[in-house]
């Protein structure tokens, strides 16, 4: 090859590239994502109440090695989850992430409803 010449098949290789890059979307399969956002969903939900349960256990408990391992396992288990929606891609991740909030807002919700019945005078 002449000098200067020798990366031109390189700049073909990007420029295609590039257009296809353009034309995905970002949402490939809607259905994937629909269910990693319920995936997402349920398991904050029993990530929640594993939560509740291990503060329960600290406090109610002389021992520490139960709530200690009821910790770990919740953490294993999110970033478990989290490694999994990633690799399906970018919009599961996003959606399952996005569930997990939704079910942390729920979860929320039922903390304070529960503290004001308990706070409100009868």
């Amino acid at each position: 090859p002449a000098r200067g010449r020798s990366g031109s098949g390189l700049h073909i290789c990007m420029e295609e590239d590039a257009q296809r890059m353009i034309r995905t979307s970002l949402i490939t399969h809607p259905e994937l994502t629909l269910l990693t956002a319920f995936a997402g969903l349920m398991f904050g939900l029993a990530y929640f109440a594993a939560l509740k349960r291990s503060v329960t256990l600290l406090v109610r408990s002389d021992s520490w090695l139960g709530p200690v391992a009821l910790t770990l396992g919740r953490a294993g288990a999110a970033v478990g989850f989290l490694l999994i929606a990633a690799k399906l891609g970018a919009a599961p991740l996003l959606s399952g992430f996005a569930g997990f909030l939704v079910a942390r807002a729920l979860a929320l919700r039922a903390k304070r409803r529960a503290a004001d019945a308990i706070l409100a005078p009868h």
